[in-house]
């Protein structure tokens, strides 16, 4: 009598769809099979994160121990979910060709939440959680567990935008809805859209049957990416997502390491001809490494460096860069903005001098009207970035300064006319309208957003802090106390800092890099 292969998996419905098809290409060979289904700890507790679980493997490990007990002779797995070392005695037997490796983002009711600030998008996964605040930063995500079913009915429940789930998964079982949406912006995860077998080393006649599913292009592609995934020593714990295919001879590859909150990306795309292949995922690693990603990983296990230094918005992975190796920059926006619909009939009318102090002034105005519309005669700006800004999206600018107080003295010199439209926050904080109204000039104020204040609590071992602006100092005070050293963006937010602070620090002039010089300079170390 012929020996029955004993298919462990997960009893989902989408692992027993992909254990049932191994089960169905092993008996059209002429083998019996029979299916095993196991309990994971994932599966198990459904509420805690999985990075949170502390177990590597979460999904593979009951697997793994009904193998070595001898309970089961192959394992089905989602690829993905296998960690990049296996059990001793433990090998891949086979790589199912491969599906769609795409995530999908299904949404509740329409696409046009991608374009307000704030939404809500739901995602279990750290990868899909950082590559999506990225790209959306003002977007809140929240934890999401379960089966795909599972996930799709909490969907249904809560006041979600959207979810995003691995699009051959909804695929596999048919519950791909209508509403669903291919992020191909988004890089996979390692092995995403694969089915991997497992079995044990010294068990022959099993791995010889599972050779003949195997699928070598999936083989290779997927054994570079989980190459690049142990290079960088993640797992579960960091946003990683990599991806190779083969074209015309030729094997492509792309790969991303992310800090959790997104606001730190390192991109590395490679291509190599088939058969000279084999250092790709090496060569991408080292790139990332040398981007920066060395310190991208230490932040993620925890590794403090000897300078703790918080910043009051959020850096870019370019704006990480400029502070010194010895510096561990932390960071979070402890200003959000929220956009008012200015009147249409008032940004549709001739306006003869405009006033435009910061850069949310001007996404305000470009939030409420077609900048092809706007008919701003003069524009004044406040800061270089701020007047790029404004003529790279509304038009010329006629003069800008480096403060509000020196465009102030500017206007009461060279303004055409006696009154100005300034476009300001609700919180206005600086001292332009006062200086032009006590010299006759008329100042109409528009608030275009609205400023709301969420500090977060900053750990007693940080040094310094880093303010951008009068704003963010008054809602760093709301959690914390003045005993650090306060770093200062411009004099306007030190002159802020200068009541509350007993040590400040202003940079020489106001953009990031100056203040990450001036961080360089206080702790002597080079970028």
């Amino acid at each position: 009598m012929s020996q029955v292969i004993r298919i462990g998996t997960r009893d989902s419905e989408l692992a027993l769809w992909q254990a049932k098809t191994v089960s169905n290409q092993l008996e059209y060979l002429g083998h019996k099979t029979a299916l095993i289904p196991i309990k994971s700890a994932g599966d198990l507790d459904l509420e805690q994160p999985l990075h949170e679980l502390g177990i590597t493997g979460v999904f593979t490990k009951a697997l793994d121990i009904a193998m070595l007990r001898g309970e089961i002779d192959i394992a089905v797995h989602s690829f993905k979910d296998v960690p990049t070392s296996l059990p001793k005695g433990m090998v891949q037997a086979a790589v199912l060709k491969r599906g769609n490796s795409n995530d999908f983002l299904i949404f509740k009711d329409n696409e046009e939440f991608l374009a307000h600030e704030s939404a809500t998008i739901a995602t279990g996964s750290l990868r899909r959680k950082a590559q999506w605040l990225n790209r959306y930063p003002t977007h809140s995500i929240v934890a999401l567990r379960g089966n795909v079913n599972t996930r799709l009915k909490k969907l249904k429940e809560h006041d979600w935008n959207g979810a995003i789930f691995a699009a051959a998964g909804l695929e596999r079982i048919g519950l791909k809805p209508k509403n669903a949406v291919s992020l191909g912006w988004m890089i996979p995860a390692p092995a995403q859209g694969a089915i991997m077998i497992a079995a044990m080393e010294d068990n022959n006649f099993v791995r010889e049957a599972c050779s003949e599913l195997n699928d070598e292009d999936t083989s290779l592609c997927t054994s570079i990416e989980r190459e690049f995934l142990k290079l960088l020593e993640g797992g579960c714990t960091a946003p990683i997502g990599a991806l190779a295919y083969i074209k015309q001879e030729e094997v492509y590859f792309k790969g991303v390491l992310l800090s959790l909150d997104g606001t730190q990306k390192i991109e590395v795309t490679r291509t190599a001809p088939l058969g000279k292949h084999q250092h790709i995922a090496k060569e991408c690693a080292a790139i990332v490494f040398k981007r920066g990603g060395k310190r991208v990983m230490n932040e993620l296990q925890g590794v403090k460096k000897t300078f703790q230094v918080y910043s009051t918005k959020k850096l870019t992975a370019e704006q990480l860069h400029l502070f010194g190796d010895g510096i561990s920059v932390g960071g979070d926006d402890f200003i959000q903005i929220n956009h008012n619909r200015i009147s249409a009939q008032l940004l549709n009318s001739e306006i003869e001098n405009v006033v435009l102090s910061s850069k949310k002034a001007v996404d305000a105005l470009v939030f409420s009207s077609d900048p092809r519309k706007l008919k701003f005669k003069n524009i004044y700006c406040v800061g270089r970035k701020t007047k790029r800004l404004v003529e790279r999206k509304i038009g010329k600018v006629k003069h800008t300064e480096n403060n509000a107080k020196l465009l102030a003295e500017y206007l009461l010199s060279h303004l055409e006319g006696k009154e100005i439209t300034f476009f300001c926050s609700d919180q206005r904080l600086n001292d332009l309208p006062d200086i032009l109204s006590e010299n006759g000039i008329i100042v109409n104020e528009v608030q275009a957003y609205q400023t709301r204040y969420s500090p977060s609590k900053v750990d007693e071992e940080t040094q310094g802090v880093l303010f951008f602006s009068p704003s963010a100092v008054k809602s760093y005070l709301l959690k914390n106390s003045p005993d650090k050293i306060a770093f200062c963006i411009g004099d306007t937010t030190a002159s802020e800092a200068n009541k509350h602070f007993k040590e400040v620090q202003t940079a020489k002039f106001p953009a990031i890099d100056a203040v990450a010089e001036l961080v360089n300079s206080h702790y002597k170390v080079g970028a």
